[in-house]
């Protein structure tokens, strides 16, 4: 079955960016985000990801990227998104994160895949949205 999900691109002023690390897998470092779930839009499934995995709200601004992964039949959406919340202070908000943290875009933790890489980049760079770019089988960098 197909799915549809979105992940959230948070900046904050010194240019570091909200990664969260999985409690789960390889333990790999991700952009904050999940699954859509039924009847909510995948702007609604962004801000409730953030949420439910840091306890930051978030509000989704702009599209930054749209991907087709082959091997899993789904569809991904990048939203670049700012804090609402008084306080940018992330952490762990639920079982299935085990650790939040602000990088700096020439620092990444490890592991972490080269989707996430990929859309930091696409984060970064702010061009206008193009038609699903495929993508290639993740891999994790050691």
């Amino acid at each position: 079955m197909s799915t549809l999900s979105a992940a959230a691109f948070i900046q904050r002023a010194d240019n570091r960016v909200l990664l969260v690390q999985h409690a789960y897998g390889p333990h790999n470092w991700e952009l904050p985000g999940g699954v859509r779930e039924a009847h909510e839009s995948v702007a609604e499934c962004v801000v409730r990801e953030v949420r439910e995995e840091t306890g930051l709200t978030v509000v989704a601004e702009r599209l930054a990227g749209l991907y087709y992964e082959d091997s899993r039949d789904a569809h991904h959406l990048l939203f670049v998104c700012s804090v609402f919340t008084a306080s940018a202070d992330a952490e762990p908000a639920c079982d299935e994160i085990a650790a939040c943290g602000w990088w700096a875009l020439d620092e990444h933790p490890r592991p972490i895949s080269n989707f996430t890489l990929r859309r930091i980049g696409d984060g970064v760079a702010g061009e206008p949205v193009r038609l699903p770019q495929h993508l290639p089988e993740r891999e994790y960098l050691p």
